[in-house]
């Protein structure tokens, strides 16, 4: 029995929607920003992090923003997307689990979330300087990420 162009478009347009599902909602926050050059201590700390392309979103101006914690990257969904980021005092950075179990730990341990996956973890950085921080169990694989907070 030969489809009808409708019967046809509905079920293509059912498969997509399903497919397009099938991440359980999972998403990489997009910006539409500028980037700027990180001072040479973040260069040289996401030198092997995979996904790093030498320069970190413009965020200033924000109140909160967004990283997708189990990005894919290193080998797997193994980065923190976007990776590096620059952003104003008293902004907080909401980190949102979207595929495995990980976790984000500051290199200083300014702050450190439960390791695991489906969480959220925040932070409200209020202090102008440079944050560092990895996943535990996926450092060797390059899951490293950086904050910069400008001076106000």
């Amino acid at each position: 029995m030969a489809l009808s162009r409708r019967t046809y478009l509905a079920l293509v347009g059912g498969t997509a929607a399903v497919a397009g599902c099938s991440t359980g909602g999972a998403q990489t926050p997009s910006y539409d920003a500028p980037t700027v050059p990180v001072p040479e201590e973040v260069r040289s700390y996401l030198s092997d992090a995979g996904h790093f392309e030498g320069e970190a979103l413009d965020l200033t101006d924000r109140e909160a923003v967004d990283v997708a914690v189990g990005a894919e990257g290193n080998s797997g969904n193994n980065a923190y997307s976007p990776p590096a980021i620059q952003i104003s005092p008293g902004t907080t950075v909401v980190w949102e689990w979207i595929r495995g179990s990980h976790n984000v730990i500051d290199t200083d341990g300014t702050f450190e979330s439960d390791l695991g996956t489906n969480l959220t973890f925040e932070h409200t950085f209020e202090d102008p300087g440079t944050y560092t921080y990895y996943c535990s169990p996926h450092r060797r694989y390059g899951m490293k990420g950086a904050v910069v907070v400008e001076s106000a």
